[in-house]
């Protein structure tokens, strides 16, 4: 989980004009097509523009100060973030920076090719996490079956010793222009040549061993560190350490997803957590030390005399930490009266005893109501 800030060179508080220069800047520096279709500069290009498609957005950027990458979740990326492909990058570039941008025609002047051999495709790894494992943090390890270049061919899908030929449709550029004519001027589309998908040569003679595939699978253990505080649906991106691309290509992603197992003894809302315990009416009315369970185990709190059931005690730092940011949430408690289902008779008796002495409400006395005890829990 990248920090979107240190990814542009800018400060947390940096303008929204800051952000759009710091990008425009990075952007023309690590774009494909001006790095001749270079791995690395297509990661960087993904990952500057990323950032830049978060922080550009008032509200994104607000979510994501808070929580971090977790935050992002519900501000239009679904159950999880979703981090931008090439495809999205290039289209974010495009329409922010395009012809109006002052970059002119950014593909003509390199004339490179822009597709080339394809990126692997992504492995997704559901990590079941319990609360307690949330709260801490946790360091697992997987083993995963990737697919790997292939060690005959080295990953090119050729024999040894024969060589691809150039792709005659498209003379190596991997891709065909059609131009086309309207009323407002001239439009060129490019895509993918269809004779060599984009690759720019043609195999003519397939290694045995992958029948040109230029892959192999291959066994693979992944360490993987969960940061603290993360929720179901929630995801993290190991960049580059998918299944290798089709003859060369690069290695795509792997999308760690989360799956938190529900804790009986509490109720979650982000970082903070609720939980409940049952104390009798003389524990209410003289006060009383009860134990109340936490992440960390049981801790002993104390109920104040008078305390009136459904009150709800809040115990700061008690919750869950602020994924990827500092901070931790709150345990609230809410103190509930247990009345017994059956008496014995000297209980009874005693009650009985009680209940001739019994202070009444005052007229007019009524209990909270279900949002006044919602904003008490609230701390509004």
């Amino acid at each position: 989980m990248a920090d979107f800030y240190k990814v542009l060179g800018v400060a947390r508080d940096a303008s929204d004009d800051d952000i759009k220069q710091a990008y425009r800047r990075l952007a023309t520096k690590w774009h494909p097509d001006r790095n001749e279709g270079s791995a690395e500069a297509e990661e960087k290009f993904k990952e500057i523009t990323e950032a830049y498609d978060v922080l550009k957005d008032p509200e994104k950027r607000a979510a994501y100060n808070r929580y971090g990458e977790a935050g992002l979740r519900g501000t239009g990326a679904g159950g999880g973030f979703h981090h931008v492909d090439l495809s999205e990058a290039l289209n974010i570039f495009m329409r922010d920076f395009g012809a109006f941008g002052g970059f002119g025609d950014l593909f003509a002047q390199q004339g490179g090719k822009r597709s080339g051999p394809r990126a692997g495709q992504d492995v997704k790894i559901t990590v079941e996490l319990s609360l307690a494992e949330v709260a801490a943090g946790s360091t697992k390890t997987f083993t995963v079956k990737l697919l790997d270049p292939c060690d005959k061919c080295t990953g090119s899908g050729v024999e040894p010793g024969s060589k691809p030929a150039t792709c005659h449709t498209c003379a190596g550029s991997g891709e065909v222009r059609r131009a086309q004519r309207s009323f407002f001027g001239q439009f060129v589309s490019v895509a993918p040549c269809p004779m060599c998908s984009g690759e720019g040569v043609v195999i003519t003679a397939p290694c045995k061993k992958c029948r040109g595939e230029g892959r192999a699978r291959g066994e693979h253990t992944i360490p993987v560190q969960i940061p603290a505080g993360v929720s179901s649906g929630q995801y993290m991106t190991l960049r580059g350490l998918g299944n290798a691309g089709p003859r060369g290509g690069p290695r795509g992603d792997v999308l760690i997803v989360f799956d938190v197992a529900e804790d009986p003894r509490f109720e979650r809302d982000g970082e903070d957590l609720y939980t409940e315990v049952l104390v009798g009416y003389p524990q209410l009315v003289l006060g009383a030390d009860v134990n109340v369970p936490t992440l960390g185990g049981p801790l002993s709190v104390r109920i104040p005399p008078g305390t009136q059931s459904g009150q709800v005690i809040h115990l700061r730092g008690r919750g869950l930490p602020r994924v990827n940011s500092s901070g931790t949430g709150d345990l609230h408690v809410r103190v509930q009266l247990w009345t017994p289902d059956r008496v014995s008779k000297e209980e009874e008796k005693l009650l009985r005893e009680l209940q001739a002495y019994q202070q009444t409400p005052p007229e007019g006395a009524r209990g909270k109501g279900f949002w006044s005890k919602m904003k008490e829990a609230l701390g509004a």
